[in-house]
């Protein structure tokens, strides 16, 4: 790829980021942490079973592929433990 410069009249080489590089990250663990996030506000505010079911079942599938870390887990966790389903017998 070329990237004008007007600096320069030259054009200069863009390379994308390597794998291996320190910026470069996996998306899968990035996907995992969006959606749970999403979950998470979706059972922050409705607080209703399927919310929470849903945020469980992320929660799990994620922390079992290795995709959520041991502190993230015990967030989620401890907002489970606490939290009060709205519609729960």
């Amino acid at each position: 790829m070329q990237a004008q410069h007007l600096s320069s009249s030259d054009s200069k080489a863009t390379t994308a980021p390597k794998p291996n590089s320190r910026i470069f990250k996996h998306p899968r663990p990035l996907l995992a942490t969006a959606m749970i996030g999403a979950a998470l506000i979706g059972y922050i505010v409705h607080k209703t079973p399927d919310a929470r079911q849903r945020l469980e079942s992320l929660a799990e599938m994620a922390q079992t592929l290795g995709d959520l870390s041991e502190r993230d887990a015990a967030v989620v966790a401890q907002l489970l433990a606490k939290s009060i389903v709205v519609g729960a017998n």
